[in-house]
């Protein structure tokens, strides 16, 4: 969109922005307003990132806002029109034009309560953070700083415009944000942010679970998301938010028995984020599904801990208990059903691997464990793989190659047996005629059987698969009582007989 010529100072910058927010400009002062590109775009052109995404701010009210647009976007849209918002599209630009405000927060209600401003700089007191609280004036780009945004950024620091106090009571999601933006940007929080978000962490309470959603999946997501998480449970916003990973601070028993759980995680997720892949690979990063797994794979930890005799610590099934409170935590959060559903599953499975024992797996457990995997197996690996943080560097070579060894197991058995979908050696159909049912449970209890047969010995002849099924049918009680009914000998008693000779 633009970019700014570092001089040697950050303070001297040469802006080229794109002409369409300079033609947008002059339509507004053209007709007597006045309207800046403001926030994250203007950030973004001291750290020579780029964007589709362009907000300005005006003192057009929204009704002169869309008389100055409604021919010139190429769309526009009025959702946003009750908090002084228009919102268009123009050239493959993504922008919306917002009327100077004071906003703030209901003490009691999650709502904001708009009121229009009539001045940038006070607008810009009212926006979150310092490196956002920037406007270049448009058409001339005079770069408008009052709070010190440019200072902070060149400092790596996240500070308010005001007061950190009165920030977060306007809108306690900012708390979230700090916590967001030092993921994202590696940004260190000042020391008046972090003892507000301290002090106010319980206001987070009144924000929608929806909006908390986006700020977490967007720190997850980010470049350091480890500070990001740590922030949220030193500042005890995480005791709200995300309670599981607060917990996972385990007291320590007096001997140490056993490594530190919160730290453990933590590095999980770095190392699971470090084994993603580009676009064209297997796993395109930024992967939440990964990186969330890898965040809460042991919350099971706290409620399975028992100290055994002989001073050894253990974790019984906290794979299972630990996925049950990822949903839970997930819905809670309102997280979409397929998410839940895939970020659960990795946390059930993350100890799979550990049966793979020195003497490696059979066949069918192979089988299992990519099936069970399903559309997941390359997160399982790349999680499994960070699950390791031992500082033995002996043992973390044993699991890594014993690892390696399943990978190699996997990609053998896929070349044979085309692992991808393992089904059946018989569909439903053939089930239905070979043993004269109709459609119903028995038919899927047979398909059940076969699918272990097919997990146990691979794939099966078809000759072989329908003798064995009518073999284990002659033992179920439904085809007994067929038998009796006719009198006869039905096809499954011949063939059942032959097969006992």
């Amino acid at each position: 969109m633009a970019h700014a010529h570092h001089k040697s100072d950050l303070q001297t910058v040469a802006f080229e922005v794109d002409p369409v927010v300079l033609e947008l400009g002059q339509r507004f002062v053209d007709a007597g307003h006045e309207l800046s590109l403001v926030g994250g775009p203007v950030r973004d052109l001291f750290l020579g990132r780029t964007s589709p995404d362009l907000d300005f701010t005006t003192d057009a009210t929204p009704d002169q806002t869309l008389g100055l647009i409604k021919k010139w976007a190429d769309a526009y849209w009025e959702i946003g029109r009750a908090f002084g918002t228009i919102g268009m599209r123009k050239a493959g630009f993504q922008i919306e034009i917002t009327t100077y405000r004071a906003e703030a927060y209901d003490s009691e209600s999650r709502k904001p309560v708009v009121a229009f401003g009539s001045s940038l700089n006070d607008d810009l007191q009212r926006r979150d953070f310092t490196i956002n609280a920037m406007a270049l004036r448009l058409p001339t780009l005079e770069l408008v700083d009052p709070y010190g945004g440019v200072r902070d950024l060149h400092a790596s620091v996240l500070a308010t415009p005001g007061a950190p106090e009165d920030s977060f009571s306007d809108d306690p999601l900012r708390m979230m944000r700090a916590a967001r933006f030092a993921s994202q940007l590696g940004v260190s929080v000042r020391d008046d942010v972090r003892q507000a978000m301290t002090d106010m962490a319980g206001r987070i309470s009144i924000i929608s679970a929806e909006r908390v959603r986006d700020e977490l999946t967007k720190l997850i997501c980010g470049a350091q998301p480890r500070i990001g998480v740590d922030l949220l449970v030193e500042t005890g916003l995480a005791d709200i938010v995300l309670p599981e990973v607060s917990a996972l601070r385990l007291e320590s028993d007096e001997h140490h028995r056993h490594k530190d759980v919160y730290q453990h995680s933590l590095q999980v997720l770095e190392q699971a984020a470090a084994l993603e892949t580009d676009a064209e690979g297997a796993v395109p990063g930024p992967d939440f599904v990964l990186r969330f797994a890898a965040l809460m794979h042991d919350v099971g930890k706290p409620a399975t801990r028992r100290f055994e005799p002989g001073g050894a610590v253990s974790f019984r099934h906290h794979d299972m208990v630990g996925s049950k409170l990822t949903t839970k935590r997930m819905k809670a959060l309102r997280f979409d059903n397929d998410t839940t559903k895939a970020v659960a599953r990795l946390v059930e499975l993350h100890m799979r691997f550990y049966g793979y024992g020195e003497a490696g797996w059979s066949d069918s457990a192979v089988r299992r464990y990519v099936t069970d995997a399903g559309p997941l197996l390359e997160r399982l690996h790349r999680l499994t793989r960070s699950d390791v943080t031992t500082r033995n560097q002996k043992k973390a070579d044993r699991l890594s190659f014993a690892y390696d060894d399943l990978e190699a197991r996997i990609a053998e058995l896929r070349e044979r047996e085309s692992l991808e979908a393992v089904r059946p050696d018989l569909d439903g159909a053939r089930i239905m005629a070979l043993l004269d049912l109709k459609p119903g449970p028995v038919v899927g209890r047979a398909y059940k059987y076969l699918l272990e047969l097919r997990m146990e010995h691979g794939p099966l002849e078809p000759d072989d698969a329908e003798s064995r099924l009518l073999a284990w049918w002659a033992e179920q009680p439904e085809s007994a009582a067929a038998g009796d009914a006719s009198g006869d000998l039905t096809a499954v008693e011949h063939s059942a007989q032959k097969e006992s000779k």
